[in-house]
């Protein structure tokens, strides 16, 4: 004895009906759906297919819904909320409950900012968690997909589409030198900073940079004495000098950055350079799969917290 199979509904079709009887309308149901008007006249041609029953039927201008449709309304809408919540993000995560290690590569001067803030909020939200930072000694398009890194933070310079990448903070390029150095008399001309020996930061070790090229076009040329890999030991070595390393501040009128923060450790001075140079971006970047991780989640926003940026809304 052969019986009839039950009518299958799916995800979607759940989603148009409990817009159908919500709205009452065809249009308005297709617009709070983002289609177009004959695609929801034609979903809701395949509901009455499905169910057996008109759902809605014309009354004058507008429709109302049958005794079937009115018996629904309550269930579909439980319907959807319940796929909204199995297939929301997973980002509700205790963080309490996090274990593990993140690992993120970054530059020693985004390091340096980064790790006294988030393993303070580590230590607040997710004792168990442990922070490793690498230098930027992997290239991390690779080193992303492979998890060899959990996040990137820094000047993303790498094109890599499937990399997701969110900016953080836009800070400018000042000059950095000790407080008795003889570029702090008097006003700092393009003519006095080329004459000045500089310490160039490079991990790739360049001699050149946007600095050069500003100097170029005023036919100038600036004496590096020394390119160092990064910036800490570079700040150290002009703090001792009277070398100039250029270094990253925060725009005029803008609350100062924790990537500031070593400079005035330092007792460093900066001066505003007198030439027009591309800010910096500094940002993080992660591999996709991670997007709705709720421990990657909440390093993510541990992250801005710690460098001063709002968590953007969901």
């Amino acid at each position: 004895m052969s019986s009839t199979p039950e009518p299958v509904i799916d995800a979607n079709l759940a989603v148009a009906l409990d817009a159908l009887l919500a709205e009452q309308s065809v249009t308005r149901a297709a617009a709070r759906l983002r289609t177009s008007p004959a695609a929801m006249s034609r979903t809701l041609a395949r509901l009455r297919r499905v169910l057996q029953d008109p759902l809605l039927v014309r009354a004058g201008q507008g429709m109302v819904p049958t005794p079937r449709a009115q018996a629904l309304r309550d269930e579909a809408a439980a319907v959807v909320r319940c796929v909204g919540a199995l297939l929301s993000p997973g980002t509700g995560v205790d963080p309490a409950a996090l274990r593990g290690t993140f690992t993120l590569q970054a530059a020693d001067l985004v390091g340096a900012a980064l790790a006294p803030g988030l393993l303070r909020l580590a230590r607040q939200e997710a004792p168990a968690v442990s922070l490793r930072f690498r230098a930027e000694e992997l290239e991390a398009g690779p080193a992303l997909r492979d998890g060899r890194i959990d996040l990137e933070v820094g000047s993303i310079d790498h094109v890599d589409p499937e990399t997701r990448v969110e900016e953080l903070v836009t800070l400018r390029m000042t000059a950095a030198v000790r407080p008795e150095h003889p570029l702090t008399e008097g006003v700092l001309t393009p003519e006095r900073l080329a004459a000045a020996e500089h310490v160039v930061v490079s991990r790739r070790g360049r001699f050149t940079g946007p600095l050069d090229s500003a100097l170029a076009e005023r036919n100038l040329r600036r004496r590096v004495a020394v390119v160092l890999p990064g910036h800490l030991a570079a700040m150290t070595l002009a703090a001792g000098s009277d070398l100039v390393c250029l270094i990253p501040a925060a725009p005029p009128g803008v609350a100062p950055s924790p990537l500031t923060d070593a400079a005035g450790a330092l007792g460093l001075r900066l001066l505003e350079i007198p030439l027009p140079l591309p800010p910096l971006s500094i940002g993080m970047a992660w591999h996709p799969r991670h997007a709705a991780d709720g421990g990657h989640h909440w390093l993510r926003d541990a992250v801005r917290r710690t460098l001063g940026q709002p968590t953007p809304a969901v």
